[in-house]
Order: structure tokens, then C-alpha cells, then sequence
């Protein structure tokens, strides 16, 4: 069974025989909740490619710290994946980020597509891309990952164009796409980009402008996906022919 992981926000000065202390809300939970203690060996990551694992040394009611036993530093995983979400209908966002945290997504884009049922507007904009940030959180700590992705601010069609124009590859799901996504290249490093639609499908002038800016259009099958599914099993079935998954 895998240690249990919390994050810290620097990790930069730890060292062998050092101590790390952990307070706030994220120490709160592991003592009070998880009933963290002295001697149980745990893994802190700061979420940026470094992690280090040993023993807890003292608890209090928002403070732990832990005697270094040893320190990893991991490389960014390649190729890169950035995943433009269209923003989904009631929960389906947090949703969407949890499963595509979990596959390994690097980046994650809320898009504010035309025909997107929800919307994000002033205090609920707010809200809403903090939930879709402590998701990404939450579920990067429970697969156990090193480098943690990002949440980007919401983002305009413009704004997805230019990062369409400057992946290495991207890829807009789409269902009447005549190109298979099981036959697009994939590189071993570098950015892949993939766009998902809303609920209410892409419109064509949002297709048109991804592919005139380098964007190829592809299905996944016969079957019509959900926003917040169809995501994580395109990058699923990218990621199988890369290098991250053994490929």
C-alpha cells in the first residue's frame, strides 16, 4: 500500500536528517481527521516534481512535522497534455477535473464555449474556478502525483485559438470528424493540446477557427461521450502510445 501524501507549498530546502513542518488546513485534516501519528511514515510533495517521505516526528492541532528520510526529485512528465474544457452543467466540471487530474493531465483550460449551459460570471466565476482548482488539488494527492496539474482562468475562444496555435499537436474532439483519434500521432515529448466541446456540441465556426489555427478535428468511436467523460478517455487513449505510460 502506498504512503498517505499531503502537500506543502516549498520543499526547496529539504534535506536528509531535516525537518519539514506542515500546518494549516493541510495538517489540520492528517491529525484531526486521518488521526496522523508520531512515527507513521508519510510523503509530502510541493506538487512541483519534488517529494520526500519519513516518519512524523510531532503532531499538534494544525501542525505535524517530519524527520526526512529521503528526497526525490521526478522530471516533468512528457509529452505535455493540456486538456480545454468546455464548461460543463452542474457538477460535471469538478468531475471532469478529478478524472482528467487522475489520467495525468498537466494543464486543465475552463472554456467558456457558445453553446456551454453554464455560465461563469462575477462571484460565481470566482467559486467556480476555486472548486475546479481544489479538485485538481485533491485529486493529485490521491493518485499520488509529483507534479501537480494547473487550473488556468477561464478561457475565451480567442484565447483557445492562440493555445491551439501553439501546441506541438492539437486534436479538437468532435463527433463528425472523419479522422479516428486512434490514428493520430502522438510525440514523445513536447505539448499536445485537446479541445472538448460542451453539452450542446461545438459550433462549427468554433471548429473552423481551432482547425485553420493547426488544429486537427477527430471522433473517438461511434459512440457519443459526455463533456466530462469524453476528455479523459481521449487522453487515456493518447497517452497509452507515449512514453508516460510505458508505450
Amino acid at each position: 500500500m502506498s504512503l498517505p501524501v499531503h502537500v506543502v507549498d516549498d520543499l526547496s530546502a529539504a534535506a536528509v536528517g531535516g525537518t519539514v513542518e506542515v500546518g494549516g488546513d493541510e495538517a489540520h485534516h492528517a491529525v484531526a481527521v486521518r488521526r496522523l501519528a508520531v512515527g507513521e511514515q508519510v510523503r509530502l510533495t510541493d506538487g512541483r516534481g519534488r517529494a520526500v517521505t519519513g516518519a512524523v516526528a510531532s503532531t499538534a492541532k494544525r501542525l505535524f512535522t517530519l524527520t526526512v528520510a529521503e528526497v526525490e526529485d521526478s522530471p516533468r512528465p512528457e509529452p505535455r497534455v493540456t486538456v480545454v474544457q468546455a464548461l460543463p452543467k452542474g457538477d460535471r466540471g469538478e468531475l471532469s477535473v478529478e478524472v482528467l487530474t487522475e489520467v495525468g493531465v498537466d494543464t486543465v483550460v475552463p472554456w467558456a464555449a457558445s453553446r456551454s449551459v453554464a455560465v461563469w460570471r462575477g462571484e460565481r466565476a470566482v467559486k467556480s474556478y476555486a472548486k475546479w482548482a481544489a479538485t485538481a488539488r485533491e485529486a493529485a494527492k490521491q493518485s499520488r502525483r509529483v507534479w501537480h496539474p494547473t487550473v488556468t482562468p477561464m478561457a475565451s475562444t480567442a484565447e483557445v485559438v492562440e493555445l491551439v496555435a501553439a501546441a506541438d499537436v492539437a486534436l479538437v474532439l468532435h463527433e463528425e470528424a472523419s479522422a479516428p483519434l486512434a490514428e493520430v500521432e502522438v510525440p514523445a515529448s513536447g505539448t499536445v493540446l485537446l479541445v472538448v466541446g460542451p453539452e450542446g456540441g461545438l459550433a462549427p465556426d468554433e471548429v473552423d477557427a481551432f482547425v485553420a489555427a493547426g488544429a486537427t478535428s477527430v471522433r473517438l468511436g461511434a459512440e457519443v461521450l459526455r463533456t466530462s467523460t469524453a476528455g479523459v478517455v481521449a487522453v487515456g487513449a493518447l497517452l497509452a502510445r507515449t512514453p508516460r505510460w510505458g508505450a
